[in-house]
């Protein structure tokens, strides 16, 4: 990673993963406004796109890299290989580094892509790219308790549920309880490291 820009290109048998870049505003949109009705309780479905202009998307990737090269968060646009269709994101967020090299896993597949595998492809090869390119040791997701399609796909991945952490995000107003999906290296086949300096 260069001193002015995150450029981290993944590539899988149908999909690439990379930093959304202002020329990416079309796919985005159309992404965002093609999405179906809420499919199910933690589906957003349709979400509304007003103020999302080119200046506005222009400024959200600016302000991606910049988390990215002070390692708070990694944010992945998803797009089909063969067409360059926007179908979500993934990130990887630093929880802690130093001794611990720990870190927050969230993805998102538009709804009208769902049931075709792209979730599972997409945060396979994020989880790779958290482990061998920003060197943290544990990954984990929350999810909630009822959240039965996240839960499926982070176990398909190789997620392990480690917990349940009790009233752990304010949501909806009132302190909720998560599950606490956790991935080490070696739970995808990759090698230990030691802990590395951020």
């Amino acid at each position: 990673m260069s001193e002015t820009s995150w450029t981290l290109t993944i590539e899988t048998e149908r999909l690439i993963l990379r930093p959304y870049k202002s020329d990416d505003y079309q796919s985005w949109y159309v992404g965002f406004s093609s999405r179906l009705l809420q499919q199910y309780k933690y589906d957003e479905g349709q979400i509304s796109l007003n103020g999302c202009d080119f200046d506005w998307f222009a400024n959200m990737c600016k302000r991606h890299q910049e988390q990215a090269l002070s390692d708070y968060a990694y944010i992945f646009g998803v797009f089909l290989k063969q067409t360059q269709q926007h179908l979500g994101s993934v990130d990887i967020s630093t929880i802690q580094r130093e001794e611990k090299q720990w870190a927050n896993l969230g993805y998102s597949i538009h709804n009208q892509y769902w049931r075709q595998g792209f979730g599972k492809e997409a945060v396979r090869a994020a989880l790779i790219a958290g482990f061998e390119n920003f060197g943290y040791h544990r990954i984990e997701a929350a999810i909630n308790l009822d959240n039965h399609l996240s839960i499926a796909l982070a176990e398909s991945v190789g997620l392990q549920k480690e917990c349940v952490r009790r009233r752990f995000y304010y949501e909806n107003e009132q302190w909720v309880d998560h599950l606490i999906y956790v991935a080490l290296p070696d739970d995808l086949g990759l090698v230990e490291r030691p802990a590395i300096a951020a």
